[in-house]
């Protein structure tokens, strides 16, 4: 299965804004819609008091493949766009699936005092053995994109050295070098800058408004660029030692995930304006993982015409029906 852009959509900043549409957003809802699945709300007990917030898709009297735990990007959430068609392509599939936001995105800001950054894959690792034990199969799966694509390839190298029986997992664009992500946001078009620290910014505020006496940050430091308020929440907010220190912390670039256990499939635009293609060309992975590069799709995108579906969706629920064959 590879992706073919058609000619139209080319343009790797047109994939990445049409992804992100809200009529693409309102399609999936509608895939949703047409599996016939129930969606329950649940609150994932993530050890340490720590509580994650997501939601349950399963089609009522039928007994599923397996259940495919799916993790979003950065400031996305259970809710966008291409979290919808991934589920809606899974339980067409015959798997349920559990659709989880990581700390302080989607409506869940309340549930933690501290806020999130990107070295919290402990409580992702808790969460993800609660929901394969809350929600038992015949197989546990995971997929991810852009930085959830990052935390599902931690989640791979971690499962079994905690007893999470992961099979398989699969990543769209993920964020494998985050220092290179960074640099490519800063040196970009300068829109993609502008769109995460929207959203980042208000999610700050959302989080003081919450927890005033916790977090007595002022807009001084929401005027901050994005390496400048990353700085800010490592010194503020994490025991590490400094930026290039936290990039490291969650990196799984060059030979991190050669020693995998659990395989992994990837896939990859050449053309992604936020992930450098260079930077998973240089991913050493083991014999039972693989690697697919399209040419075009832009971040996340690897939209296939004017109905807004995606090749991505797809490509997922296909690599894992197959891990199961």
């Amino acid at each position: 299965m590879s992706y073919t852009a058609p000619r139209w959509l080319r343009n790797p900043h047109l994939q990445s804004a049409l992804s992100s549409l809200p009529m693409r957003r309102a399609a999936g809802l509608r895939a949703l819609a047409r599996t016939g699945a129930v969606h329950s709300a649940h609150t994932v007990d993530a050890g340490e008091g720590i509580r994650l917030a997501g939601l349950h898709s399963a089609v009522p009297g039928r007994e599923p493949r397996g259940l495919v735990l799916l993790l979003h990007g950065w400031e996305g959430s259970a809710e966008s766009g291409y979290m919808r068609h991934t589920a809606a392509q899974l339980l067409e599939r015959g798997f349920d699936v559990f659709r989880l936001n990581f700390r302080d995105h989607g409506d869940s800001h309340h549930l933690n005092k501290d806020i999130f950054h990107s070295c919290r894959l402990e409580e992702v690792v808790q969460a993800a053995r609660w929901i394969a034990e809350t929600f038992p199969t015949p197989a546990f799966l995971a997929a991810g994109y852009s930085l959830g694509g990052n935390f599902v390839l931690r989640l791979a190298l971690a499962a079994p050295g905690v007893g999470i029986p992961l099979r398989h997992a699969a990543a769209v664009c993920p964020a494998v070098d985050p220092a290179a992500v960074m640099q490519a946001l800063e040196t970009g078009p300068g829109l993609y800058h502008w769109y995460f620290m929207k959203k980042w910014r208000g999610s700050l505020r959302r989080k003081r408004e919450l927890f005033p006496e916790h977090h007595d940050f002022d807009d001084r430091v929401l005027a901050l660029d994005m390496r400048a308020l990353t700085r800010w929440l490592v010194e503020r907010h994490t025991s590490l030692g400094g930026v290039e220190q936290y990039f490291d912390g969650y990196a799984v670039a060059g030979g991190r995930l050669a020693a995998l256990k659990v395989p992994v499939s990837v896939l990859a635009a050449a053309d992604d304006p936020i992930i450098p293609v260079e930077t998973l060309r240089a991913l050493q992975l083991p014999p039972h993982s693989t690697l697919a590069i399209a040419e075009h799709g832009g971040h996340c995108g690897f939209i296939e015409g004017t109905d807004l579906r995606g090749f991505a969706e797809r490509w997922v629920a296909g690599q894992l029906e197959r891990a199961i064959s």
